[in-house]
This record gives C-alpha cells, structure tokens and sequence, in this order.
C-alpha cells in the first residue's frame, strides 16, 4: 500500500514537472519573441511577460531596460547621422560660393602682366584652389546623393552595368596603367535595382581602383550577384583597407579624396538589400558587393 502511494505521490510529480517545463518553455519562447519584435520595432511599449516566475519576470525587466538604451542610442545615432549630412549640404555650399569668385578672380589675374615669380605663386595657388574646388564638389555630390530616394526600382543586368562602367573609366584606367580584365557568367545576372544608384556604387568602385592599384585590376561578376574588384594595392595594409569605407577616412591625409566614396557605395548597397565587404590579403584589396535576389523573368533593360 505504501508502495503504491509513493508511486502515485512520484508519478504526480513528474506530471507537475514536466508541466511547468512545458509552460516554463511556453513562456521563454513567447519572451524572445516579444524582445524580437521590440528590438526593431519603433515603439515605447515595454516588454512584458505573463508568466509569474521570479525568474523570467527579472530577465523581462532587465530584456527592457536593454531594449530601451539600445532604442535611445539608435535615435541619438539617426539624429546625429541626420545633423552631420545637413551639416554637409549647408557647408558644400558656403564654401563653393566663395570659391566661384576666387576662380572667377583668378582668371582674371591670369590677363594680367605679372613677374615670373608672381606667375608661379599665382600658378601654386590656382592648383590648391582647384584641389579645394573638387572637394568641395566631392562633398556637394555626397549630400545630392544621400539625400536622393532610390526606391524606384527595375531589372537591371548587372553584365552591362558593369561592362558600361568600364567603358566609360577605360581612359582613366589606361591613363592610370591599368589594363582592366573582366570575367562574366555566360547568362545574364539580373536584379531589381535602382540603376543610378548602381551606376554610382560601380563609378565610386572603380575611382577607388584607380586611385589605389598598382596597374592591375580585375572585375569578376557571379551568377549569384556578386561583384568584386580586385587590384594589388601596395599602398595600403590590412588596417588602412579594413577603414577604407569609412566615412571621411583617407589613406593620405591632405590628399584629393574626402574619404567618402566608398561611405557612399555601402551605403547605397545596403539600401538596396546587398551586402558590402573589403579584404586585404597579400597586398591584394578585393571589395565585394552582393545583389540578393533572381530576376530572370523580369523586364529587360
């Protein structure tokens, strides 16, 4: 008799366990899918359990309060982001008023009869001038560009986008000494995308070749919407190319460059849903940008 009502009283137990593991599992899960939907989510609601163990209404409270900083952070970052490119756009057009003149008064100084010495300030100042003109233009470009909308989207092959890229930098490129080789699928690759922002993504890809290659660059395309540029960049070292997308980051400090043409490549990829990524190895600078998606049937371009 003892015997039977122990193994009642064991067995009663193991239900009640293995009840509440099953509603203790019930209440985990439903806690991660609200920590989910409240970590992406634009909205003040807290994150809140229905369960009455100690535990899990701690690891609720705590899921919160991290939800919450880490909401306040990303609304400091975006009004932050925001202030930098108004910033920008207000300052690429203080100073290209200004310049405009001082081109304009240079010119004009040019006609003038002047000494040979004058004539080779006038020619230095001419050249910082113009150097201070292109990246004024360069920071003027930037804001156009990151205040554009590229939600219109349509099929585009990425062959010819790619293969019209080229075209149009072959003069850069054979200036530079760069004979570009390209390898394409023998079907065309196609993706719904904004074709100026492609256009821009691929332009700002190969200025980077240009400026950093050592005379070699190749361009490979894959069936699965991966392009990458690759180049031997003696100039550069893993830190400087791991930076290179960075916005503002220059190799050379007082060079041609804002440090904002790759900012903007990866930027504009991963509006479209790509991913964007750099490696240096071996004195070898591969970036590789990758369009998702299959659009075989869409509309031709």
């Amino acid at each position: 008799m003892v015997s039977v009502c122990l193994c009642a009283g064991l067995t009663i137990i193991v239900i009640l366990l293995i009840v509440k593991r099953i509603v203790l599992r019930r209440d985990i899960d439903a806690l991660r899918e609200e920590f989910a939907a409240r970590l992406f989510a634009d909205s003040n609601t807290g994150i809140r359990t229905a369960s009455a163990d100690p535990a899990l209404l701690r690891l609720a409270e705590t899921l919160d309060g991290q939800v919450k900083r880490m909401r306040l952070a990303q609304i400091r970052y975006e009004q932050g982001d925001e202030e930098l490119k108004t910033a920008i756009t207000n300052m690429s057009h203080d100073i290209r008023t200004p310049l405009t003149a001082i081109c304009g008064y240079m010119e004009l100084l040019k006609e003038l009869p002047l000494s040979e010495e004058a004539k080779e300030y006038l020619a230095i100042t001419d050249n910082r001038v113009q150097l201070l003109k292109e990246l004024s233009e360069e920071l003027f470009r930037y804001s156009v560009v990151m205040a554009a909308s590229y939600e219109k989207r349509v099929s585009v092959s990425l062959n010819g986008a790619v293969e019209e890229c080229v075209a149009a930098f072959y003069g850069a490129l054979l200036r530079a000494g760069i004979e570009p080789v390209t390898e394409f699928p023998e079907r065309a690759v196609r993706r719904q995308l904004n074709p100026q922002a492609l256009e821009r993504i691929l332009s700002n890809l190969m200025s980077n070749a240009v400026r950093y290659s050592d005379g070699d660059l190749v361009i490979r395309l894959s069936e699965d919407g991966t392009i990458c540029f690759s180049n031997h960049a003696g100039g550069l070292d893993e830190l400087s190319a791991a930076h290179l997308s960075d916005r503002f980051y220059t190799v050379n400090d007082g060079g041609t460059s804002t440090g904002l043409g790759l900012s903007i490549a990866r930027a504009l990829t991963k509006e479209m849903g790509g991913t964007f990524g750099v490696e240096y190895e071996n004195g070898m600078l591969s970036i590789r940008v990758k369009f998702f998606g299959d659009d075989t049937d869409g509309q031709q371009m």
